[in-house]
């Protein structure tokens, strides 16, 4: 199946949206996305579309779609992607690009819902599924353009040479009509919990923490707003206001993926294993003194802390499952964005030889960092007091390659357009000190860049 293997070198640009506006449109286009310049956390950018292979699971069902072929199945979707994945790979011609420091090598880019994990637990089904879109989408890519920002270098990798020309076709600024159509915001922004009816869920949770059901709950509210054009303009304001390094823009079909995400879920390379749980928020100010309050209040608070820990020892227990070597090099370190301060802790360990990255990513998910702890009791109190189902919202966004590195995020400050609707999510960890109008408050901190957006946009 595969043609030959062949990696080539472009003019590189330091804002790679310029490289991923002709592809914005293409079918199951995805840009991942550092944030760079604006934000310099991150090293790489990856751009494809028009994959060879997409996975689509909706309830008990994944559609595998080929050039050739159909397949519906019902087995674990992890699985399932890990057998194709395994397929391809064993197809091309990987150790081609093994010589070169790239970080994706081609293979799976998608997303995996928060509500995957219903294939994995036995979870209650009380929140209305308002989106109604798939709890998984992903791609299979034979090619990709990678940026690589910290040598100043733009490669494409492909595993079919007759896609060299289609790429240059587009990079000498082709674009469709769609993609020059403009995005408006049509109705008002609504959130799907009143100041009240948020507080009678932050109370029931305070109950479940009282009696020992939970140490910690994550409690979101859902804002939405109706919608019409282009969604790839929503997204260049986005990474404008917010610029983050675990960002995303993903074209599936009737769901656009608008994501500026703070927080690395899981990366394996090679065998080594990192996660970078965030707990803890202050909102960024624009006084200098202000702000530095602002920091050392968040480093020194006793609560910030120990939600922290909490989440730090669920996820070193989780990546346990699959590994070894498991130690905590980072504790509480600061990491500043745009409207925010977190409070981030690093978590590593050694992969088993027996596993592969998606065991990691099954045994881990969804990300400890959003649900609470104990993980399985904190999504059903979830479940019982969110109005809505979170979807895409606190799942993951990234990449699996065929070599078996693999990097994901957890999809916080995450916009998810179908239907002609717009909805994103915010929340925190509530634990026994945790006091409403803060809480209530800090979902508003978190949303802020999220709101700037569709404000500009609002007819």
């Amino acid at each position: 199946m595969s043609l030959n293997a062949a990696l080539y070198s472009f003019p590189y640009f330091s804002d790679s949206d310029l490289l991923f506006a002709p592809f914005a449109a293409s079918e199951w286009a995805i840009f991942l996305d550092s944030g760079y310049p604006r934000s310099t956390q991150g090293r790489y950018d990856i751009i494809a579309a028009n994959p060879i292979c997409t996975l689509v699971t909706h309830g008990d069902t994944t559609t595998i779609t080929t050039k050739t072929e159909v397949i519906i199945s019902n087995e674990n979707p992890f699985d399932l992607l890990k057998s194709e994945l395994t397929r391809y790979g064993e197809m091309f011609d990987v150790s081609h690009f093994n010589e070169f420091d790239l970080p994706f090598v081609g293979g799976a880019i998608g997303y995996f819902s928060y509500d995957l994990a219903r294939r994995l637990e036995n979870l209650p089904s009380r929140a209305e599924d308002a989106e109604a879109i798939p709890e998984m989408m992903v791609g299979i890519y034979d090619w990709a353009m990678i940026v690589d920002h910290e040598t100043k270098k733009n490669y494409l990798l492909t595993y079919d040479e007759t896609k060299f020309d289609e790429m240059l076709d587009y990079l000498s600024g082709l674009q469709t009509t769609d993609n020059n159509t403009p995005f408006s915001i049509t109705s008002e922004i609504k959130a799907n919990f009143s100041q009240d009816g948020y507080a009678q869920a932050f109370q029931k949770i305070k109950h479940y923490l009282k009696e020992g059901d939970c140490y910690q709950v994550n409690l979101t509210q859902r804002f939405s707003a109706n919608c019409e054009g282009n969604t790839w303009k929503a997204y260049e304001a986005l990474r404008e206001i917010n610029a983050a390094p675990f960002s995303a823009y993903l074209n599936f079909h009737d769901v656009k993926i608008l994501s500026s995400s703070p927080e690395r879920f899981l990366k394996l390379t090679g065998r080594i294993v990192e996660t970078k749980p965030i707990k803890g928020t202050r909102p960024r100010k624009t006084d200098s003194v202000e702000n530095d309050a602002q920091i050392l209040d968040l480093k020194t608070s006793p609560k910030d802390r120990a939600e922290n820990v909490m989440i730090v020892d669920l996820l070193r227990n989780d990546i346990s499952k699959v590994c070894q070597k498991v130690r905590v090099p980072k504790l509480f370190e600061i990491e500043s964005y745009s409207t925010v301060h977190h409070l981030v802790s690093t978590v590593t360990g050694e992969l088993a030889a027996n596993h592969h990255a998606l065991d990691l990513l099954q045994h881990c998910f969804p990300g400890g960092s959003i649900t609470g702890a104990p993980k399985i009791r904190a999504m059903q109190v979830i479940e019982e007091l969110e109005p809505n189902r979170r979807g895409v919202y606190c799942g993951a966004i990234g990449y699996i390659d065929f070599n078996g590195n693999m990097d994901t995020n957890i999809a916080i400050r995450t916009l998810v357009q179908s239907h002609d609707t717009i909805r994103f999510w915010a929340g925190g960890g509530i634990v026994n000190d945790s006091k409403v109008e803060d809480e209530y408050q800090e979902s508003f901190d978190k949303a802020a860049a999220m709101f700037q957006v569709l404000k500009r946009f609002q007819k």
